[in-house]
């Protein structure tokens, strides 16, 4: 959870760099001056400091001085916190036979405030119109692996933290505020959730959560497939079961990290 600071301590010019750096996505591979400072909301003056600062630390490409995008060393700063997570790379050869024993995606992700991050992916099929990949945030409160996260939570916490959410109808299937945490109580009860279309037309998965040897739950997995290949009794009576079992061959070697 973030934490409030003293204004004192807290150092606007990193908030803009970083603002900078993530105003950079698929569909905004390159931008001019004038573009990033307008997505970032900053001066022209500020914007072209922070992106020659970025440049200069090489964090930013520029071949012509006036389109800019962001060179590979900004994979550093994700790679910084994946390595720090070695159920990863355990997992990924688990997730590997999953996706190929019922030839549908399966990926991992964990909590971070309102959303779910993608941290692994096996993907089989493209089921989604946005691409999925490590570092891809959705929010949690429609999506089978956020509910998951979020029902593993204190419950004070997490009626707090979901309180505090701005719930978007993404579909007529997205639940609402009061409904999702009615839902969470039997995500609780159960141990695995679905999200039927619930954060897009066509698209429906299941998940359980992945925990350490204390029971302390790090990550949730899922399996998402199509609505027209996937029903909700294929989700909880065919694909439940080789999910649990990939869940266990996980932790069972996590107990020997």
């Amino acid at each position: 959870m973030n934490k409030e600071i003293k204004k004192s301590d807290f150092v606007q010019s990193l908030e803009k760099g970083l603002n900078v750096i993530r105003c950079f996505d698929m569909d905004h591979e390159q931008m001019t001056l004038s573009d990033v400072a307008k997505k970032v909301d900053l001066t022209r003056a500020n914007a072209r400091r922070i992106l020659l600062t970025l440049q200069h630390l090489g964090y930013v490409n520029s071949y012509d001085g006036k389109m800019f995008s962001l060179s590979p060393k900004v994979l550093s700063l994700g790679y910084s916190y994946l390595s720090g997570l070695p159920f990863r790379e355990l997992a990924q050869p688990y997730m590997q036979e999953l996706a190929r024993e019922v030839n549908e995606s399966c990926s991992m992700s964990v909590l971070d405030q309102s959303d779910i991050v993608y941290i692994a992916r096996v993907h089989t099929k493209r089921i989604m119109t946005i691409s999925l990949g490590v570092g891809t945030r959705l929010p949690s409160y429609a999506t089978s692996m956020g509910k998951v996260l979020l029902a593993n939570l204190d419950p004070m916490e997490a009626t707090k933290l979901v309180g505090n959410m701005k719930f978007e109808e993404l579909t007529p299937f997205t639940l609402s505020k009061n409904a999702f945490l009615q839902h969470l109580d039997m995500v609780r009860k159960q141990g695995w959730a679905i999200s039927d279309q619930e954060l897009e037309i066509g698209v429906r998965s299941i998940a359980c959560p992945i925990r350490d040897k204390k029971g302390k739950v790090l990550a949730s997995i899922n399996i998402s497939g199509h609505a027209s290949r996937v029903s909700l009794e294929d989700l909880t009576k065919k694909y439940l079961v080789s999910l649990q079992q990939t869940v266990t061959k996980i932790e069972q070697a996590l107990v020997n990290l």
